[in-house]
C-alpha cells in the first residue's frame, strides 16, 4: 500500500516475525549471547522473558536460521494454554512422533527412544515453548521430568522458555525450585532507547528499499518512542499507519502532527472509537451539567428543559462523547478511504 507510493521494495513494517528485519540493539545482542551461551552447555533450560512485541520469537527465529540443522533437530510449542498431559502429546508431534496406541506410557518410552537415538548420532533436540507464562505448574514440572532423559554421556533434550515479564515471578514460586536449578541462562528482552528507535525504523526501511523517502522529522522520531515505549511491535503498528497517512496526504515528510494523529487513531481503535469523556472522576453536578449543554446544542431546544440526575448525566454524557467521536472518525476515514482508491486508480500524481 503505502510501499508503493514511496516506492519501496518490501513492507518495512509488518507485524509478522521476519528474520530479514532482525535488528541487534544491544539487548537483543545479548539476548542472543545468552541463547549461545545456553546452547552450548548441552542440557537443561534457557529462560527469555519480554514485554509482548519485544521481540523474543524473532530472537529465537534469528537463531534457529544460525544454527545447524544437521545438529539440531526442532520442536516448537506456541499454545501453551494446556494440561501437562495435553503439553507432553504436544511436544511428541512436535518432534513428529505419532503412535496408534495412545497410552502414556507407551508414547513415554517412544519418547524416549526418539531421544536417545537422536543423542547416540550426535543430534541434539532441542523444544521451544513459547507464552510460558500460561503453562500451569503441572506442565512445567512434565517439561521438567523430560529433561531427565539422558542418553550415553549427556542429556538428550534442550528446552528454551519464552514467556511474558509475569513468567520470572511464576519461576520463583517455590513449587518450581528443582526447575529453577536446571537454567542454565536467562535473559530479560527489554524496549529499544530512543537512539536504537531511531536506528530500528532506518534499518527496516533501508532493508526494504529506502532512499530518503519519506523524510522523517526528529520530532516525528522522539514521537514514535514516546508513543511506543520503544517496544519493536508497537513501533511497527505505528510506523505503518503513519506512513499510510503521509502516503494519502501525498507528503515525503512524517510529521509530528502525522506522528501524534496516528497515535491518537490507533488508541481510539483499542477504545472501540470512544474518547475519554472530558469530566472524568468529577461531581454528579458537573458532569449533569455537562451533559445538558451537550444535549442541548447535539438535540436542539427540545432537550434543553431535560433534568439529568447524577449517574444518568454521566452516562449520557459518555454517550453523547463516544457518539461524537464515531461522527468524526467516519467522516475521515471516508475521507481516507477516497484518497486510498485515487491513489491505486492512478489519479494521484506523484
Amino acid at each position: 500500500m503505502y510501499e508503493k507510493y514511496y516506492n519501496l521494495t518490501g513492507v518495512p513494517f509488518q507485524l509478522t516475525p521476519d528474520i530479514r528485519y532482525f535488528f541487534g540493539s544491544k539487548g537483543h545482542s545479548r539476548a542472543i549471547a545468552h541463547l549461545i551461551y545456553g546452547l552450548s552447555q548441552g542440557e537443561g533450560f534457557i529462560v527469555i522473558t519480554g514485554e509482548v512485541g519485544a521481540g523474543k520469537t524473532t530472537l529465537v527465529e534469528r537463531l534457529w536460521s544460525q544454527l545447524d540443522r544437521d545438529t539440531y533437530t526442532v520442536a516448537r510449542i506456541s499454545t501453551t494454554q494446556v494440561s501437562g498431559e495435553d503439553l507432553f502429546r504436544l511436544a511428541m508431534a512436535g518432534f513428529g512422533l505419532e503412535d496408534p496406541n495412545p497410552g502414556r506410557a507407551n508414547l513415554l518410552r517412544r519418547f524416549e527412544l526418539m531421544l536417545q537415538e537422536h543423542h547416540a548420532a550426535g543430534k541434539r533436540c532441542l523444544l521451544v515453548v513459547d507464552e510460558a507464562q500460561n503453562l500451569p505448574l503441572a506442565a512445567l514440572e512434565e517439561l521438567r521430568m523430560l529433561s531427565n532423559v539422558s542418553g550415553k554421556g549427556g542429556a538428550a533434550l534442550q528446552t528454551i522458555l519464552l514467556g511474558q515479564p509475569q513468567f520470572r515471578r511464576i519461576l520463583a514460586s517455590p513449587d518450581l525450585d528443582q526447575l529453577r536449578q536446571r537454567v542454565l541462562a536467562s535473559y530479560h528482552l527489554g524496549p529499544l532507547t530512543q537512539d536504537e528507535t531511531r536506528s530500528y525504523i532506518e534499518h527496516r526501511l533501508k532493508l526494504a528499499g529506502w532512499s530518503g523517502a519519506p523524510q522523517i522529522e526528529d520530532e516525528a522520531m522522539a514521537a514514535i518512542y514516546r508513543h511506543t515505549d520503544g517496544i519493536p511491535r508497537r513501533i511497527n503498528r505505528l510506523c505503518s499507519r503513519a506512513m499510510m497517512h503521509g502516503a494519502l496526504e501525498e507528503s515525503q515528510t512524517i510529521t509530528l502532527a502525522m506522528v501524534d494523529a496516528t497515535a491518537q487513531e490507533l488508541q481510539e481503535d483499542l477504545r472501540g472509537g470512544a474518547s475519554e469523556p472530558a469530566a472524568a472522576g468529577g461531581s454528579p453536578t458537573s458532569a449533569a451539567t455537562d451533559a445538558q449543554s451537550l444535549t442541548s446544542s447535539a438535540a436542539g431546544p427540545a432537550m434543553e428543559a431535560v433534568s439529568l440526575g447524577g449517574d444518568h448525566g454521566r452516562i449520557l454524557s459518555n454517550l453523547i462523547f463516544r457518539v461524537e467521536s464515531l461522527e468524526e472518525r467516519v467522516g475521515r476515514r471516508e475521507h481516507l478511504f477516497q484518497r486510498l482508491a485515487a491513489l491505486f486508480s492512478g489519479d494521484i500524481q506523484r
